[in-house]
């Protein structure tokens, strides 16, 4: 156990070498301007609090998954070959698992952004 402990105290140590060195040789700056948001050479207006309807959520949430999953069949087309017909099946089974999801979506109004809540009630 006292080896865990050593690494803890060696990373601790390196830690807070890295920060001191850094406070001491970092660049200061006191103009004004620093502290201030900049953005692409636009003044910023109003709060970076804004509230979003949760359709955005969900439309990247949906973007993420089928995203993923693309990958996934990227990663079985490459080997494809030397997986055989039962890979074949497995992923046919997983496309259709894919479009019935789709379908549910669509269906409920999840896709849909001429509503309001975008299949959230």
């Amino acid at each position: 156990m006292w080896p865990l402990g050593v690494y803890f105290a060696l990373v601790l140590l390196l830690l807070a070498s890295i920060l001191l060195i850094s406070h001491l040789l970092g660049q200061r700056h006191h103009q004004p301007a620093t502290g201030s948001p900049y953005e692409g050479g636009i003044v910023s207006e109003g709060s970076a609090r804004v509230r979003l309807s949760a359709k955005f959520y969900l439309m990247a949430m949906f973007f993420v998954i089928f995203d993923l999953e693309a990958v996934f069949l990227f990663a079985w087309a490459v080997a494809a070959r030397q997986l055989g017909w039962p890979a074949f099946w497995e992923a046919a089974v997983f496309i259709g698992i894919l479009v019935a999801a789709l379908a549910y979506l669509w269906r409920i109004g999840a896709l849909d952004w001429s509503n309001g809540a975008g299949g959230v009630k």
